[in-house]
């Protein structure tokens, strides 16, 4: 079969799955069926993601990170080495609970730090940034920044990844690439140029 992505031999794609042009899946990695991934995605060594994940465009899945079912990841997310997701809040091994699993929303652009975890239900606001080895707990705004455990929101970023001073003001201008954000009522938004 001639495919428009690349899989290592040592790595497994069950089919049916959906796997967009220009994407990589480097060693050991199991996709299991009813997956789509999207174009151009990096998915690193020993990672596993499970039935009906969805994964956007332009993803970079880092090593021995395990995405499972009702785990949604939008365009250019950035999953660090080693974080993981959970589905069930209150697993049991002698309790079937696959009629409860959560669904997980990865905004655009979102990066989570290595070794971080996610409990399922919780979202990930768009450019967020997760801090490496936090516990994310409840959802995380638009641009916002959390660290911790259990992760505690310590500031907001730019689109570019560099850290906004909103204090005492309601808008800010990266330093880095010149964007401009507003703060309203606790809610961030960019003003793009």
């Amino acid at each position: 079969m001639d495919n428009n992505y690349f899989v290592h031999a040592s790595s497994y794609v069950d089919e049916p799955s959906v796997i967009g042009e220009g994407t990589k899946i480097w060693h050991f990695s199991h996709v299991m069926k009813d997956c789509i991934i999207g174009r151009d995605c990096n998915i690193g060594q020993n990672v596993y993601i499970s039935s009906e994940v969805i994964i956007g465009d332009r993803v970079k899945i880092q090593n021995n990170v395990s995405v499972y079912s009702g785990v949604i990841c939008e365009d250019d997310v950035f999953l660090g080495p080693s974080c993981v997701f959970t589905n069930v809040i209150n697993p049991r091994s002698f309790i079937e609970r696959k009629k409860e699993y959560k669904r997980t929303l990865i905004g655009m652009g979102a990066s989570i730090g290595a070794n971080a975890t996610i409990v399922c239900g919780n979202n990930i606001g768009k450019y967020a940034l997760v801090g490496a080895g936090s516990v994310i707990t409840k959802d995380v705004p638009d641009y916002g920044v959390m660290v911790g455990n259990p992760g505690k929101l310590i500031g907001y970023v730019c689109k570019c990844g560099q850290r906004l001073n909103f204090v005492d003001k309601k808008h800010e201008t990266c330093s880095s690439c010149g964007k401009l954000y507003l703060m309203i009522n606790g809610i961030v938004r960019c003003v793009e140029k």
